[in-house]
C-alpha cells in the first residue's frame, strides 16, 4: 500500500507538447523553420529534419591524427541512408535486432539510425565486454548481424564462433577499423565501407524504398536495446522505444535550454544509457554536435579543446578530476597554493549563499577575482570553462564532491533515473540545488514513495519492458503504470527526493540505526587516494574494504620517496595504510558514532569488471565481493589482527600462480591521526 507522497509534474508539458508524448508530434524546431505539425518522433525522422534545415552545420566530428575531421548534418544523413540499404542487402528486416560493439566513433550513430531507420532495433555492448557476456547478449537478443570497431572485437567474436556451443545466430560481422584485419579471410567479415558502396548498389534498384521504411517507423517502435546495471544478476535487456526517449529529451531540455550551437564531447559508451540520453536523444532533439576525442590518451587535451557546453558523466569522472585537482594543488608551490585556498574559500562560501537563496552581496566583487586569478584555471584544465548544463547520474555523488564543483564555478547538478526509465526521471533545477537531494521531478513525470520506503517512477519514458523477459517485466512495472525501482528513499519538506540507497543495501548498525552504505562509501571516496570502497555492518561497527587509486597515491608515494614495484606492493606498505587510516579517520568525523568505520582492510588489487567484481559501468557487485572475499569480512568482524586470502594471477602467456596473501587489518579504535593534517590542503570542502 502506497503513501499519498504522490508528485504529479504532467501540469507542465514541455513547450507545444500533446498530453500524450507516445502519439503527439515533437514540433518544437531544432533550429530551422520546419513547419509544426509534423511528426518527428522517432530518430531516424529527426535526422532528415536536420539534414533538411542544416545540412551544411557540423553534425559530428572526430579527431584523427591530431585533426578535427567534420560531418555535416547532409552527410551524416547521406551515410546513414547508405548503411541502411547496405544492412537490408544483408538480410536485416523490421524487428530485429542489430548489435553494435566499440568505443565511441561516428560510424556508431551511423549504424544505430541506419538500422533504426529500416525498423530494426540496436542493442550496444560495452567495448571491454568479454566472453559470456558477449555470447549472452547476442543468444538472448537473436542478434545475426554485429557492427564491431577493430581488430580487438573482431577476435572477440571469431572466438565465439569457433567455440559456439549453439544459440548463437551470428552470420555477418561489419567492422570499421580496418586496421589489422587486412589478413583475415573468415567469410563472414565485412568491412563498413564496403557495406555502404553495397548499400548504394542495393538501392539503385529500390529507389524511395529508404524513405518509405523511415515513414513507416512508429513512435512505440524499439529504437534501444540497453543493457541494465546487472549489480545482483546478469544484465537484462531494457527495450527503449523512440518516444520514451524522445518524451525524456523534450522534458530536460524545456528545464535547461539546450541548442543548436552547444557542444557536447562523447567519450563514454554508447551502450550506457546516459549517451543515449544525452548524446543521441537529446542530441537529435536539439540539434547538438557531438564531438569524438582521438582516443583515451588524448580525451582530457580533447575535452580541454573542444570546450563543451553541456556534460553528463557518471560520479567517477567528477570523482577523478576532483582527484587531478587535489594532486596538483598538493604539488604545487606555497604561493599557488595559497591562492588557490583563497579563492576556493570565498567560491565555497558564494555557492553556499546561492545554495539557500541569500544574495551575494559584498561578496560579489572579491569572487570575481577570485574566479579570474584562482578558479577559472582550474575549470580550463579541466575542460569545463565553458560548461553551462554539467549533470551527473548512475550512481549517488558524494555532497563533498558536488560542493567541491559549485565552489569552482561549475554548476553540477544530479540526475536520478534507471535505465528503465531512459535514465532521467528528477533533476536539480539551477535555482534549487540541495547536495543531499537529487532534485524534483522533470515535466510529465509522477513519483510515489510506497510506506516501505522504495521509490516507485511514471512517466512516458518508462520502457517497453525487459526484452524476452515479460516476468521480469511484470515485476518492474505493475498494472498502473508504476515502475518499482528497488531504490529506498523519502521526498522532504521541499518536495526534493533524497535517494537514501538500494534497498537492499540500506544497512542496520550495532544499535539499530538504518544507514546508506552508499552515504558512507562516498565520504570514503572523496579522499583522492580511494578508488572503492565497500562497507559491512556488523555487532563490532561498521568495517570496509578498501581499494587505493593506483595514480594518486603512487604519485603520493613518489613524493614521500616510498619505493614500490606492483599495485600489491603499494597496498601493503605500511606508510600507505597508515595515509588512508588517515583519510577514513577524516571521513568518520563527520559521521555519527555508530555508523564510522571501525576497522578495514586494503585490498590487494582493484575491483575488476572482468572479475564480476564491478559492473562495466563501475558499480560495486556487493553480493559477489561479500562472498569472494568472506574471509576478509569475517576477519574485519572478528576484530582479527590480519585476514588471509588466496590469489590467483594470471600472467599474458597463461601460466597461473595461486598464492596465499596476509592483508594487515587497520583497526581505527586504536588509532590516532597525527596532528599534522598537511597531507590535504585546507580547501579539502570539509569543514
Amino acid at each position: 500500500m502506497a503513501t499519498d507522497k504522490t508528485i504529479p509534474y504532467a501540469a507542465e508539458p514541455a513547450p507545444g507538447a500533446a498530453a500524450d508524448p507516445a502519439t503527439r508530434a515533437f514540433g518544437g524546431s531544432t533550429g530551422g523553420g520546419a513547419p509544426r505539425g509534423w511528426s518527428y518522433a522517432t530518430f531516424p525522422r529527426l535526422l532528415a529534419r536536420l539534414a533538411a534545415e542544416r545540412p551544411d552545420a557540423t553534425a559530428l566530428q572526430e579527431k584523427r591524427y591530431g585533426i578535427w575531421q567534420p560531418l555535416t548534418w547532409a552527410q551524416y544523413q547521406a551515410r546513414v541512408r547508405d548503411f541502411a540499404h547496405g544492412l537490408a542487402s544483408l538480410g536485416v528486416q523490421r524487428g530485429e535486432v542489430v548489435a553494435v560493439l566499440g568505443d565511441n566513433r561516428p560510424e556508431w550513430l551511423i549504424a544505430e539510425l541506419a538500422a533504426q531507420s529500416i525498423g530494426a532495433a540496436v542493442v550496444g555492448i560495452y567495448p571491454t565486454s568479454i566472453g559470456e557476456e558477449l555470447r549472452h547478449i547476442l543468444t538472448l537478443a537473436h542478434v545475426r548481424v554485429v557492427v564491431a570497431e577493430d581488430q580487438e572485437q573482431v577476435d572477440k567474436l571469431v572466438r565465439l564462433l569457433d567455440e559456439d556451443r549453439g544459440g548463437l545466430l551470428l552470420e555477418t560481422v561489419v567492422f570499421y577499423d580496418p586496421h589489422g584485419l587486412e589478413q583475415y579471410t573468415e567469410p563472414f567479415l565485412r568491412d563498413f565501407t564496403e557495406v555502404e558502396a553495397a548499400g548504394r548498389e542495393w538501392e539503385q534498384t529500390r529507389p524511395g524504398w529508404f524513405d518509405e521504411q523511415v515513414a513507416a517507423g512508429q513512435p512505440g517502435d524499439c529504437a534501444v536495446i540497453c543493457t541494465t546495471s546487472g549489480t545482483t544478476s546478469r544484465p537484462k535487456l531494457a527495450e527503449l522505444s523512440h518516444a520514451n526517449l524522445l518524451a525524456m529529451a523534450e522534458h530536460l531540455t524545456s528545464i535547461d535550454p539546450i541548442g543548436p550551437k552547444d557542444r557536447y564531447v562523447s567519450f563514454l559508451p554508447f551502450a550506457w544509457i546516459g549517451e543515449q540520453m544525452l548524446a543521441v536523444a537529446c542530441g537529435l532533439s536539439r540539434g547538438l554536435t557531438l564531438s569524438f576525442p582521438e582516443d583515451s590518451s588524448t580525451q582530457k587535451s580533447d575535452l580541454r579543446e573542444i570546450g563543451p557546453d553541456v556534460m553528463f558523466s557518471p560520479p567517477r569522472i567528477w570523482e577523478s578530476m576532483l582527484s587531478e585537482v587535489q594532486v596538483r594543488i598538493d604539488e604545487a608551490g606555497a604561493l599557488k597554493r595559497k591562492l588557490f585556498g583563497w579563492g576556493y574559500s570565498v567560491g565555497d562560501r558564494v555557492a553556499e549563499r546561492r545554495m539557500r537563496g541569500q544574495s551575494v552581496g559584498g561578496l560579489r566583487l572579491v569572487h570575481a577575482i577570485a574566479d579570474q586569478v584562482a578558479l577559472r584555471p582550474v575549470r580550463d584544465q579541466l575542460g569545463l570553462a565553458r560548461v553551462q548544463h554539467a549533470y551527473t547520474g548512475g550512481a549517488p555523488l558524494g555532497p563533498d564532491v558536488f560542493r567541491f564543483f559549485h565552489a569552482i564555478g561549475v554548476n553540477l547538478k544530479q540526475i536520478y533515473g534507471q535505465t528503465e526509465i531512459c535514465g532521467l526521471a528528477v533533476v536539480h533545477r539551477d535555482d534549487d540545488i540541495a547536495f543531499a537531494s537529487v532534485g524534483t521531478p522533470i515535466p510529465g513525470t509522477e513519483i510515489r514513495i510506497e510506506e516501505d520506503g522504495e521509490i516507485l517512477l511514471r512517466s512516458a519514458s518508462v520502457f517497453r519492458g525487459y526484452h524476452r523477459n515479460p516476468q521480469a517485466t511484470a515485476e518492474a512495472v505493475d498494472a498502473d503504470g508504476w515502475l518499482h525501482t528497488g531504490d529506498a528513499g523519502y521526498l522532504d519538506e521541499a518536495g526534493h527526493l533524497v535517494v537514501i540507497d538500494r534497498a537492499k543495501d540500506v544497512l542496520t548498525a550495532s544499535d539499530g540505526t538504518r544507514f546508506s552504505s552508499a552515504f558512507i562509501e562516498n565520504k570514503l571516496k572523496f579522499s583522492p587516494y580511494v578508488e572503492e570502497a565497500v562497507t559491512f555492518a556488523s555487532e563490532g561497527g561498521l568495517t570496509a574494504i578498501i581499494t587505493i587509486d593506483p595514480l594518486t597515491t603512487g604519485a603520493w608515494a613518489e613524493h614521500a620517496r616510498l619505493s614500490y614495484t606492483t599495485y600489491t606492493d603499494l597496498a601493503a606498505k605500511a606508510e600507505v595504510r597508515d595515509l588512508i587510516a588517515e583519510e577514513v579517520h577524516r571521513a568518520n568525523e563527520d559521521l555519527a558514532e555508530s555508523i564510522r568505520i571501525k576497522r578495514f582492510v586494503l585490498l590487494h588489487k582493484q575491483f575488476d569488471p572482468d572479475d564480476d567484481e564491478i559492473t562495466r559501468t563501475r558499480k560495486v557487485r556487493r553480493n559477489v565481493i561479500a562472498e569472494r572475499y568472506g574471509e576478509i569480512i569475517a576477519a574485519l568482524e572478528r576484530g582479527d589482527d590480519t585476514a588471509t586470502i588466496r590469489s590467483t594471477v594470471t600472467y599474458q602467456d597463461g601460466t597461473r600462480l595461486e598464492r596465499t596473501l596476509v592483508l594487515d587489518v587497520v583497526d581505527l579504535t586504536t588509532f590516532h591521526a597525527p596532528d599534522d593534517r598537511g597531507r590535504r590542503p585546507v580547501w579539502s570542502g570539509r569543514r
